[in-house]
């Protein structure tokens, strides 16, 4: 399944999956024949008509909740409900003349793809990030002369609260860094917590995997390297897209045979494959698991080359207001944002100026 969260016209915040093609991910604007399943309705629906259960609101509420969080926190047995549920559903729709199909309570089970938002997938109780990983990362960074190695490998925490969706915009604060990078990542959800892993035993509580995108303010970074840390550099408000969607382990049976690419207003920037990680994702799961995991949990496993600071021009590369990122990961889908100024997204409405902000 392609796990998603959206919210519907009553701005009602659902869990769902995408029942299509998916040409509506990757062609914004155009027409598409995609749809979302409401899994909680779909759930409801399953359980009354085929297991007959009375009170099959209840047992959906428990089984399949409307929270993206809470359904991975219910491991196997909810991703099974929903997955139960979504065929059920799904076949209902290829029979419906318009794919349309009714709730218990006369509430959509199935909606039109260009009639939700699209939302970050989950917003995880902890964000682990994986830096160093990818070699041709760190030997990009040493041929570039970047003021600190990108030594192989590290962990550090995200900001989730900086966390975006897909079509979201990543706001650019301009009064704070003026080397806006991108970082394309295939990143990893936890269906079940645990400790001290060894890598068989992590790779068991690998749920799904998603895109993201770890934005970075490499004028802070060099400031906060001389530390020997980074983290506010890529903690700010936006500096996380995660999305399209969560597509479940049993679809991507080897994750370390991905192709990957980032684009800026449709020009590559990084181009890579997910066999080139130097440490394997069951390994990376292993080595932070002291730290003790949760369910839904998101671990990003690192970037890959071609990043704007490393680039023969980075004041070329480095992002701007007005370009619009894509990154693809083969088998997930393309997970696009665009970026706008600070002015643009606080200014103008709070009838300031980013000079005014600097002083």
């Amino acid at each position: 399944m392609k796990l998603v969260t959206f919210e519907n016209s009553a701005r009602q915040s659902r869990t769902g999956a995408l029942l299509g093609s998916e040409s509506g991910a990757t062609k914004k604007g155009q027409p598409s024949k995609d749809r979302i399943v409401d899994l909680h309705t779909a759930c409801a629906l399953y359980l009354r008509h085929v297991k007959n259960e009375a009170i099959f609101d209840r047992i959906a509420d428990a089984l399949v909740p409307t929270n993206m969080l809470a359904l991975f926190q219910g491991g196997d047995t909810s991703l099974e409900a929903a997955r139960n549920a979504f065929d059920y559903v799904s076949d209902l729709s290829a029979e419906s003349p318009d794919g349309m199909v009714l709730g218990p309570g006369g509430e959509a089970a199935v909606y039109a793809l260009g009639d939700v938002r699209l939302k970050a997938p989950i917003v995880p109780k902890k964000f682990f990030h994986t830096a160093g990983n990818f070699r041709e990362h760190h030997e990009e960074a040493t041929k570039a002369a970047f003021s600190h190695p990108v030594m192989p490998w590290i962990v550090f925490f995200q900001n989730t609260d900086a966390i975006i969706g897909p079509d979201e915009p990543v706001i650019y604060p301009e009064h704070l860094t003026q080397e806006l990078d991108y970082e394309l990542e295939l990143a990893v959800v936890l269906k079940k917590g645990g400790k001290y892993l060894t890598p068989d035993e992590a790779s068991s509580h690998i749920g799904g995997y998603v895109i993201f995108n770890d934005i970075t303010a490499r004028d802070i970074q060099r400031r906060e390297m001389k530390s020997g840390v980074f983290s506010f550099c890529k903690g700010i408000d936006t500096f996380c897209p995660l999305g399209p969607w969560i597509v479940t382990a049993d679809e991507i049976p080897d994750a370390h045979n991905l192709a990957m690419e980032l684009r800026v207003n449709g020009e590559a920037r990084q181009r890579s494959h997910s066999s080139k990680m130097s440490v394997k994702i069951p390994e990376i799961l292993s080595h932070y698991s002291p730290m003790g995991y949760s369910a839904g949990d998101v671990v990003s496993t690192g970037t890959v080359s071609g990043v704007a600071a490393f680039s023969p021009d980075p004041k070329a590369w480095y992002l701007k207001s007005g370009d619009v990122m894509e990154c693809e990961i083969e088998k997930i889908g393309v997970l696009r944002n665009p970026v706008i100024s600070w002015q643009q997204a606080y200014g103008k409405k709070a009838g300031i100026s980013v000079a005014q902000v600097t002083k």
